[in-house]
């Protein structure tokens, strides 16, 4: 008997592909299409693993432009040491309701995850903002620089990680994707005088001590999966004025968010998202204080990504914009 599979996609395959995709305007035309009711963001789900042994995240969304529909599953194991962190999407159609590809969704989740930064640091940063500050050199802080670097006249880029100064292929790696990138010796100098400071880090711990900016400015936070896991102290987000990358869901999801309640701030207080700010139906920073973007990562973003992947590997054409 003939079984027919979906198109099955590893790592190495998503990796040739990427040069090919063109992330930011499937995640435009995404966050466009959420603003218009034409596509469905339900909020992620937590399952928990028994015995304290980790969880996993389900990332789901439905496309209605592109007619397709999926789930990206991403478990954190926890081990003697290092946790093992994976993410598979499956992206199925919305006609036929049979399944289209299974994919490897590591290498996309860090290319959506720097896309949908870049997105926010192209609608809220200033305009003639001219200080970038990277914190994380790993393989997702690099790609926001790379996703960031041509969307402003920076003057100046600076990047920090502690361990950087004992790692010369990080170094290298760090100068190779921009060559205006200098490394910083500490977090604090990194971000002196910073218009724009993206948070690229795992940590389930703050990053940015709260008096280390010295002006008013946008910080873009991604963290990780683990449990209530933040890159900037909870208390300090009523002193700021907060978008993130959907509000309908991030504020039940993001760490931060979820333990700022404890120091009076509320989801009321977002001040806009992604399809508000692409729609142009709400207000851009002021500045009179610091902005902090917050991105939790949405099904949409894992979904729009993998059917870029599906049309470029099957030829297939996109859908009318």
């Amino acid at each position: 008997m003939k079984t027919a599979l979906p198109l099955a996609v590893d790592e190495q395959a998503v990796r040739e592909a990427l040069p090919a995709l063109d992330v930011r305007r499937a995640l435009t035309a995404m966050f466009r299409s959420l603003a218009s009711a034409e596509a469905v963001q339900p909020p992620q789900t937590l399952t928990l693993f028994p015995n304290g042994a980790g969880d996993f995240i389900a990332y789901l969304g439905a496309l209605g432009g592109a007619k397709v529909f999926g789930a990206k599953l991403s478990p954190y194991i926890v081990t003697g040491g290092k946790p093992v962190i994976t993410a598979w999407t499956a992206l199925m159609s919305m006609e036929t309701g049979q399944p289209l590809m299974w994919c490897d969704a590591g290498l996309l989740t860090t290319e959506r995850t720097a896309g949908t930064t870049a997105l926010a640091v192209d609608q809220l940063a200033r305009e003639d903002a001219k200080r970038l500050a990277v914190v994380g050199a790993g393989a997702v802080g690099l790609a926001h620089l790379r996703h960031v670097a041509p969307l402003r006249a920076w003057e100046s880029i600076r990047v920090y990680s502690p361990d950087l100064a004992a790692n010369d292929a990080k170094r290298a790696a760090v100068r190779s994707a921009d060559a205006r990138a200098e490394v910083s010796e500490s977090v604090e100098a990194c971000v002196q005088d910073a218009d724009v400071v993206m948070l690229c880090t795992s940590s389930g711990t703050p990053v940015l001590p709260r008096g280390a900016l010295t002006k008013p400015a946008l910080v873009t936070s991604i963290s990780t999966n683990a449990a209530n896991a933040h890159e900037i102290d909870p208390a300090w987000l009523s002193e700021l004025d907060v978008y993130c990358d959907y509000r309908a869901t991030t504020p039940a999801s993001a760490g931060e968010m979820k333990l700022a309640a404890q120091h009076g701030w509320s989801p009321e207080s977002v001040k806009g998202d992604l399809p508000s700010l692409l729609a142009g139906t709400c207000a851009k920073p002021g500045y009179e204080r610091h902005a902090f973007f917050r991105s939790i990562g949405l099904g949409l973003e894992d979904v729009a990504i993998a059917d870029e992947l599906y049309r470029h590997l099957t030829g297939r054409p996109r859908e009318a914009q």
